[in-house]
């Protein structure tokens, strides 16, 4: 959602404490608040992709098939490779400044042409999009009707078109589910302010306003009339009430209706931790558990391979809970994202290897889903100082890392955008032109400087920019079994600046090898404690074709004191298949 449950608790990543406060502060404040003025270059025609002819849609959107399944039975998403896009900022193809479903249409191929053969496309197999549903905010998190799509985005018909567009190039579709509040303005919320009405007891009032605050110490309870309802955001977003067994019926009729007519593959869902309340306990409450655990068996009655991905921002051990438990497929890894985002700033392997390792083993086999920022967080260009370098290697900490990684839209190119939160969710910069070739007219919202430099088309045409990185690195996670659903070990370097682990699966074994510091390393030696390596190996680096010393296996899989290269490059990369 917005930057709200970054104060849910835990001052973890790289923001001081007090500013990370007056962050979440502030963006409550902002929830509602359209986007400011903008003043881009003079709006110019730009040239635009086709939007693919709208063709008649079948009765139900067909599934995707024949993406590659990992022989550990583990979900489909663990094959896949997920982008996070807002829609409003990612291409606008009717000229109004605002982006919208029939330029997501026209740019999928950017995404996946489809084509296994080609190497040019991003290569991602899953895309993740922010709240699609009408609302009367830019950002859509407060919803007034969630069987439409909002009308600056389209129909929905050009929903299920996309989702048709999608499916044949190989790309399954999340959408935001906005569960636990809805709109102040929803005709739901209205009709519940009169007393004894029968949408009353569809939130949740109190005559008197009770005495605790929120779990950030946020107010939670705003005053209407004579009374107070609670909202844990803000007052503009009044959570549901789901003791009510119509607002659960209701809301179950709404997750049908998504997965059923419009043919979603799975759900974000938004503000997982706060479902139901119990006073003064107001996060991850058992209700909250029992809800959920409801909740995913109602989900796959329906579609039994739909992914529910939950926004659980909390540390990892209490994240964890509701995979295990069975009540979520996966949940996002706030700590793990931190952890990747600070090795790549300070250079520094040996904490993101600690992390990593508690991670793995408190979900289930790749039951988590790593990222570096979302659209709640400063662009990790930003946080990194718009060091290439470093974003090269935070790129290849997500996607060499278990479970199943998501990108946000803009990452590949280098986006760069820092509070408030419009700020982060600024126009996707597709060339040097006009608006960035966002928008024939001036958008909602300025493009960032950067532009210029920071494009797909001028990125897409060198072979060493941040771009052909993201694609290599994708590609090859898509390629390699290993990558996509293997195992992972750490491996011990004998150095705090280099990063390492063992990557394997029953087909195939990948040595990650990452250099975070600026200079070259010499003075590493790698250890691995026994493993179901066997046989002689025959390493290669999978990202130069280069052949590389073998380790001295033992008979019980380890070996000590393996230097597969004398000299790690600075800020590199190694993918060595053993």
């Amino acid at each position: 959602m917005r930057n709200r449950d970054q104060g849910a608790g835990r001052v973890r990543f790289w923001l001081p404490g007090l500013l990370l406060v007056i962050a979440v502060a502030l963006s409550a404040c902002q929830a509602r608040t359209q986007a400011p003025t903008a003043t881009p270059p003079p709006p110019t025609a730009t040239p635009a992709p086709p939007t693919p002819t709208p063709a008649p849609l079948a009765a139900a959107v067909a599934p995707v098939t024949g993406l590659p399944q990992g022989s550990d039975g583990l979900g489909w998403w663990n094959n896949t490779v997920f982008y996070e896009v807002f829609v409003r900022s990612f291409y606008d193809s009717n000229g109004d400044g605002i982006g919208d479903l029939n330029g997501l249409i026209a740019r999928l191929d950017y995404l996946n042409d489809g084509d296994p053969a080609t190497t040019n496309d991003l290569g991602i197999t899953g895309l993740w999009l922010m709240p699609i549903m009408v609302s009367p905010s830019y950002h859509g998190y407060d919803i007034t009707d969630y069987y439409q799509v909002n009308p600056d985005y389209g129909t929905n018909d050009d929903f299920k078109r996309l989702m048709v567009e999608a499916h044949k190039r190989g790309i399954r579709v999340l959408i935001d589910m906005v569960l636990n509040h809805t709109s102040n303005e929803h005709p739901w919320f209205l009709e519940a302010q009169q007393p004894s009405s029968a949408k009353e007891n569809w939130y949740i009032w109190s005559t008197k306003r009770p005495p605790y605050l929120g779990p950030w110490g946020q107010n939670v309870w705003h005053k209407l009339g004579d009374r107070y309802y609670y909202g844990i955001f803000w007052e503009g977003m009044p959570d549901l009430n789901y003791r009510n067994p119509d607002v659960v019926a209701e809301m179950d009729k709404v997750s049908a209706f998504w997965l059923q007519e419009m043919g979603v593959d799975g759900f974000r869902l938004d503000a997982a931790r706060y479902i139901l309340e119990d006073e003064e306990k107001q996060a991850s409450t058992p209700e909250t558990h029992q809800w959920w655990k409801r909740y995913d068996a109602a989900v796959k009655a329906i579609n039994p391979e739909a992914l529910l991905v939950g926004e659980v921002w909390t540390a990892t051990k209490e994240a964890a809970e509701y995979v295990k438990n069975g009540e979520l497929d996966m949940n996002f890894e706030f700590d793990l994202a931190g952890a990747m985002v600070d090795a790549a700033r300070n250079r520094f392997g040996a904490s993101v290897g600690t992390i990593q390792n508690a991670v793995w083993k408190a979900y289930p086999s790749n039951q988590f889903a790593p990222f570096l920022t979302n659209h709640d967080q400063n662009r990790v260009m930003s946080v990194l100082g718009d060091d290439v370098a470093k974003a090269r290697m935070a790129a290849a900490l997500l996607l060499t890392a278990p479970g199943a990684p998501f990108l946000y839209y803009g990452e590949e190119i280098g986006m760069i955008g820092s509070k408030p939160d419009e700020q982060i969710r600024t126009p996707m910069q597709w060339t040097a032109g006009d608006n960035a070739g966002f928008s024939a007219a001036k958008p909602w919202i300025a493009v960032k400087p950067n532009y210029a430099t920071s494009n797909v088309e001028t990125e897409g045409a060198a072979a060493d920019s941040l771009l052909a990185y993201y694609r290599t690195l994708i590609h090859l996670r898509s390629d390699h079994e290993a990558l996509r659903v293997g195992d992972y070990t750490r491996l011990d370097p004998g150095n705090s600046r280099v990063y390492a682990f063992l990557r394997h699966s029953a087909q195939e074994n990948i040595l990650v090898l990452i250099n975070l510091d600026d200079v070259a390393v010499s003075d590493y030696q790698l250890t691995l404690p026994p493993s179901a390596l066997r046989g002689a190996p025959s390493p290669v680096d999978l990202l130069t074709k280069t052949p590389l010393p073998a380790p001295a296996l033992k008979d019980d899989g380890s070996f000590n004191d393996y230097r597969p290269l004398s000299e790690l490059a600075p800020q590199t990369a190694y993918l060595i298949k053993l």
